[in-house]
Protein backbone atom coordinates (compact mmCIF):
# COMPACT_ATOMS: atom_id res chain seq x y z
CA UNK A 1 0.00 0.00 0.00
CA UNK A 2 1.37 3.20 -0.91
CA UNK A 3 1.90 5.64 1.55
CA UNK A 4 2.64 9.37 1.51
CA UNK A 5 4.86 9.21 4.79
CA UNK A 6 4.87 8.35 8.63
CA UNK A 7 5.35 10.32 11.28
CA UNK A 8 7.86 8.79 13.54
CA UNK A 9 7.34 10.27 17.15
CA UNK A 10 3.86 8.14 16.88
CA UNK A 11 5.87 5.14 14.82
CA UNK A 12 6.30 1.69 16.41
CA UNK A 13 9.80 1.21 15.21
CA UNK A 14 11.18 -2.76 15.12
CA UNK A 15 15.27 -2.71 15.35
CA UNK A 16 17.49 -5.34 13.91
CA UNK A 17 20.70 -6.46 12.69
CA UNK A 18 22.90 -9.41 11.58
CA UNK A 19 25.89 -8.91 13.50
CA UNK A 20 23.91 -9.67 16.87
CA UNK A 21 22.00 -8.23 20.33
CA UNK A 22 25.41 -7.54 21.41
CA UNK A 23 26.70 -5.67 18.73
CA UNK A 24 27.62 -1.93 19.17
CA UNK A 25 26.25 -0.94 15.98
CA UNK A 26 22.57 -2.13 17.24
CA UNK A 27 22.76 -0.07 19.95
CA UNK A 28 23.97 3.15 17.74
CA UNK A 29 20.35 1.92 16.02
CA UNK A 30 19.10 1.93 18.90
CA UNK A 31 19.49 5.38 19.90
CA UNK A 32 18.90 6.66 16.05
CA UNK A 33 15.44 5.22 17.31
CA UNK A 34 14.92 6.28 20.15
CA UNK A 35 15.95 9.81 19.40
CA UNK A 36 12.87 9.61 16.62
CA UNK A 37 10.52 7.44 18.81
CA UNK A 38 9.04 6.33 22.18
CA UNK A 39 7.93 3.12 21.07
CA UNK A 40 11.37 1.27 19.84
CA UNK A 41 11.46 -2.94 20.06
CA UNK A 42 14.88 -4.46 19.60
CA UNK A 43 14.59 -7.96 18.20
CA UNK A 44 18.20 -8.99 16.89
CA UNK A 45 20.22 -12.85 16.28
CA UNK A 46 21.22 -14.00 19.39
CA UNK A 47 24.51 -14.15 17.54
CA UNK A 48 26.50 -12.95 14.61
CA UNK A 49 24.82 -13.24 11.02
CA UNK A 50 27.01 -11.75 8.62
CA UNK A 51 26.20 -13.03 4.80
CA UNK A 52 23.29 -14.83 5.64
CA UNK A 53 20.80 -13.20 2.99
CA UNK A 54 17.06 -13.69 2.77
CA UNK A 55 17.25 -17.08 4.42
CA UNK A 56 15.15 -18.83 6.81
CA UNK A 57 15.32 -21.59 9.50
CA UNK A 58 13.15 -23.87 8.25
CA UNK A 59 14.68 -27.30 9.76
CA UNK A 60 14.68 -26.39 13.63
CA UNK A 61 12.86 -24.85 15.91
CA UNK A 62 13.53 -21.07 17.09
CA UNK A 63 14.29 -20.40 20.20
CA UNK A 64 13.42 -16.17 21.58
CA UNK A 65 15.25 -15.08 24.61
CA UNK A 66 13.83 -11.69 26.49
CA UNK A 67 16.80 -10.22 27.26
CA UNK A 68 14.96 -7.26 29.09
CA UNK A 69 12.11 -4.58 28.19
CA UNK A 70 11.34 -4.70 24.90
CA UNK A 71 14.99 -6.44 23.52
CA UNK A 72 14.71 -9.83 22.39
CA UNK A 73 17.04 -12.28 20.63
CA UNK A 74 16.14 -15.41 18.04
CA UNK A 75 18.37 -18.18 17.69
CA UNK A 76 18.14 -17.49 13.74
CA UNK A 77 19.01 -15.61 11.13
CA UNK A 78 18.29 -11.79 10.28
CA UNK A 79 15.22 -12.30 8.56
CA UNK A 80 13.82 -14.98 11.21
CA UNK A 81 13.80 -12.24 13.44
CA UNK A 82 11.67 -9.65 11.39
CA UNK A 83 9.54 -12.13 11.05
CA UNK A 84 9.43 -13.69 15.16
CA UNK A 85 8.92 -9.85 15.95
CA UNK A 86 5.83 -9.31 13.27
CA UNK A 87 3.92 -11.89 13.59
CA UNK A 88 4.78 -12.98 17.07
CA UNK A 89 6.36 -10.96 19.56
CA UNK A 90 4.53 -7.51 18.09
CA UNK A 91 1.13 -9.32 16.84
CA UNK A 92 -1.41 -7.18 18.34
CA UNK A 93 0.58 -4.04 17.22
CA UNK A 94 2.88 -4.47 14.50
CA UNK A 95 6.15 -1.92 13.85
CA UNK A 96 5.49 0.60 11.31
CA UNK A 97 9.65 0.50 10.64
CA UNK A 98 12.11 -1.84 10.42
CA UNK A 99 15.84 -0.50 10.95
CA UNK A 100 18.50 -3.34 10.00
CA UNK A 101 22.06 -2.31 11.32
CA UNK A 102 24.09 -1.03 11.97
CA UNK A 103 26.46 -3.36 9.85
CA UNK A 104 30.33 -2.91 10.93
CA UNK A 105 31.03 -2.69 7.41
CA UNK A 106 29.74 -1.76 3.80
CA UNK A 107 26.64 -3.19 2.16
CA UNK A 108 27.34 -1.55 -1.03
CA UNK A 109 27.44 -2.64 -4.82
CA UNK A 110 27.33 -6.77 -4.87
CA UNK A 111 26.82 -7.03 -1.46
CA UNK A 112 23.43 -6.11 -1.30
CA UNK A 113 22.99 -10.03 -2.62
CA UNK A 114 24.56 -11.44 0.71
CA UNK A 115 23.54 -8.62 3.19
CA UNK A 116 22.08 -10.15 6.21
CA UNK A 117 21.30 -6.76 7.10
CA UNK A 118 19.64 -5.44 4.11
CA UNK A 119 17.70 -8.90 4.15
CA UNK A 120 16.52 -8.36 7.26
CA UNK A 121 15.30 -4.96 5.91
CA UNK A 122 13.37 -7.16 3.03
CA UNK A 123 11.49 -9.15 4.76
CA UNK A 124 10.13 -6.01 6.53
CA UNK A 125 9.44 -4.96 2.92
CA UNK A 126 8.00 -8.41 1.86
CA UNK A 127 5.63 -8.51 5.04
CA UNK A 128 4.09 -4.55 3.91
CA UNK A 129 6.25 -2.45 6.03
CA UNK A 130 8.79 0.67 5.54
CA UNK A 131 12.07 -0.68 6.18
CA UNK A 132 15.29 0.63 6.03
CA UNK A 133 19.26 -0.85 6.19
CA UNK A 134 22.18 0.80 7.69
CA UNK A 135 26.00 0.31 7.45
CA UNK A 136 29.02 1.90 8.41
CA UNK A 137 31.63 1.86 5.89
CA UNK A 138 35.02 0.50 7.34
CA UNK A 139 38.51 2.72 6.70
CA UNK A 140 41.30 0.82 5.19
CA UNK A 141 42.32 0.30 8.96
CA UNK A 142 39.43 -1.58 9.64
CA UNK A 143 38.53 1.00 12.19
CA UNK A 144 34.44 2.46 12.25
CA UNK A 145 33.53 5.64 12.76
CA UNK A 146 30.50 5.01 14.61
CA UNK A 147 29.94 8.93 15.47
CA UNK A 148 29.46 9.45 11.44
CA UNK A 149 26.45 6.84 11.63
CA UNK A 150 24.82 8.43 14.90
CA UNK A 151 24.95 11.65 13.60
CA UNK A 152 23.94 11.29 10.31
CA UNK A 153 21.42 8.43 10.64
CA UNK A 154 18.46 10.58 13.00
CA UNK A 155 18.72 12.93 9.77
CA UNK A 156 18.67 10.21 6.88
CA UNK A 157 15.99 8.50 9.07
CA UNK A 158 13.75 11.52 9.34
CA UNK A 159 14.10 12.26 5.25
CA UNK A 160 13.20 8.83 4.48
CA UNK A 161 10.71 8.39 6.65
CA UNK A 162 8.98 11.32 4.93
CA UNK A 163 8.76 9.61 1.34
CA UNK A 164 5.78 7.85 -0.61
CA UNK A 165 6.86 4.83 0.34
CA UNK A 166 5.61 2.04 -2.15
CA UNK A 167 4.83 -1.87 -1.98
CA UNK A 168 8.25 -3.59 -1.93
CA UNK A 169 10.35 -0.67 -1.49
CA UNK A 170 13.33 -0.71 1.24
CA UNK A 171 16.18 2.03 1.78
CA UNK A 172 19.99 1.31 1.70
CA UNK A 173 21.95 3.36 3.69
CA UNK A 174 25.84 3.69 3.92
CA UNK A 175 27.94 5.79 6.07
CA UNK A 176 31.10 6.88 4.92
CA UNK A 177 34.51 5.72 6.92
CA UNK A 178 35.42 9.23 7.65
CA UNK A 179 34.63 11.53 10.96
CA UNK A 180 31.66 13.86 11.02
CA UNK A 181 33.43 16.93 9.61
CA UNK A 182 34.75 15.65 6.58
CA UNK A 183 31.21 14.40 5.37
CA UNK A 184 30.76 15.68 2.00
CA UNK A 185 26.59 15.41 2.01
CA UNK A 186 24.04 12.73 1.50
CA UNK A 187 23.52 11.49 -2.26
CA UNK A 188 21.11 9.49 -3.07
CA UNK A 189 22.45 7.06 -5.69
CA UNK A 190 22.16 3.70 -7.60
CA UNK A 191 23.64 0.02 -6.61
CA UNK A 192 27.31 -0.22 -7.88
CA UNK A 193 29.02 -2.37 -9.46
CA UNK A 194 32.85 -3.10 -7.85
CA UNK A 195 35.85 -2.97 -10.67
CA UNK A 196 37.25 -6.38 -8.79
CA UNK A 197 36.17 -9.78 -7.79
CA UNK A 198 35.46 -11.81 -4.30
CA UNK A 199 39.76 -12.80 -3.34
CA UNK A 200 39.95 -16.39 -2.37
CA UNK A 201 42.82 -16.79 -0.26
CA UNK A 202 44.33 -20.95 -0.05
CA UNK A 203 46.11 -21.65 3.44
CA UNK A 204 46.85 -25.17 4.97
CA UNK A 205 44.78 -26.11 8.47
CA UNK A 206 47.99 -27.33 11.20
CA UNK A 207 47.04 -31.44 10.19
CA UNK A 208 48.58 -30.33 6.38
CA UNK A 209 45.18 -29.84 4.83
CA UNK A 210 44.72 -27.30 1.86
CA UNK A 211 41.25 -25.13 2.52
CA UNK A 212 40.24 -21.72 0.70
CA UNK A 213 39.15 -18.74 2.75
CA UNK A 214 36.62 -16.53 1.09
CA UNK A 215 37.87 -13.10 1.38
CA UNK A 216 36.59 -9.59 0.70
CA UNK A 217 36.44 -8.13 -2.35
CA UNK A 218 39.90 -6.64 -3.41
CA UNK A 219 38.55 -3.01 -3.82
CA UNK A 220 35.63 -0.75 -4.07
CA UNK A 221 36.32 0.88 -6.47
CA UNK A 222 33.60 1.91 -9.10
CA UNK A 223 33.54 3.35 -12.86
CA UNK A 224 29.65 4.47 -12.61
CA UNK A 225 30.35 7.71 -10.88
CA UNK A 226 26.27 8.10 -9.66
CA UNK A 227 26.67 5.05 -7.53
CA UNK A 228 26.98 4.00 -3.97
CA UNK A 229 30.36 2.74 -4.44
CA UNK A 230 31.08 6.33 -6.32
CA UNK A 231 29.23 8.02 -3.01
CA UNK A 232 31.03 6.53 -0.05
CA UNK A 233 34.66 7.29 -2.14
CA UNK A 234 33.80 10.97 -2.08
CA UNK A 235 32.97 10.70 1.75
CA UNK A 236 29.38 11.00 1.07
CA UNK A 237 26.63 9.29 3.02
CA UNK A 238 24.96 6.89 0.42
CA UNK A 239 21.57 6.78 0.32
CA UNK A 240 20.08 3.43 -2.56
CA UNK A 241 16.02 2.91 -2.91
CA UNK A 242 15.91 -1.01 -3.47
CA UNK A 243 13.39 -2.88 -4.54
CA UNK A 244 11.82 -6.45 -3.78
CA UNK A 245 10.31 -7.07 -7.92
CA UNK A 246 13.96 -7.93 -9.51
CA UNK A 247 12.22 -8.57 -12.78
CA UNK A 248 14.17 -6.96 -15.58
CA UNK A 249 11.68 -5.53 -17.32
CA UNK A 250 13.40 -4.74 -20.78
CA UNK A 251 13.85 -8.09 -21.88
CA UNK A 252 10.31 -9.32 -21.01
CA UNK A 253 8.98 -8.46 -24.72
CA UNK A 254 11.98 -10.07 -26.40
CA UNK A 255 12.24 -13.35 -24.32
CA UNK A 256 8.06 -13.17 -25.35
CA UNK A 257 8.95 -12.92 -28.38
CA UNK A 258 10.74 -16.07 -28.59
CA UNK A 259 8.97 -18.23 -26.45
CA UNK A 260 5.02 -17.23 -27.12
Amino acid sequence: MDSSGLDLARARILVTNDDGISAPGLKVLERIARACSKDVWVVAPHSEQSAASHSLTLRRPLRVREISRRRFSVDGTPTDCVLVAQRKILAERTADIVLSGINQGANLGEDVSYSGTVAAAKEGASLGVPAVAFSQVRTPAGDLHWETAERFGVEVLRMVATFAWRKGLLINVNFPPVPCAAVTGVRVCDQGQRDATVELVDYVDPKGQPFIWIGDFTNNQSTHHGSDLAAIESGAVAVTPLHLDMTHRPSLKPLRGMLE
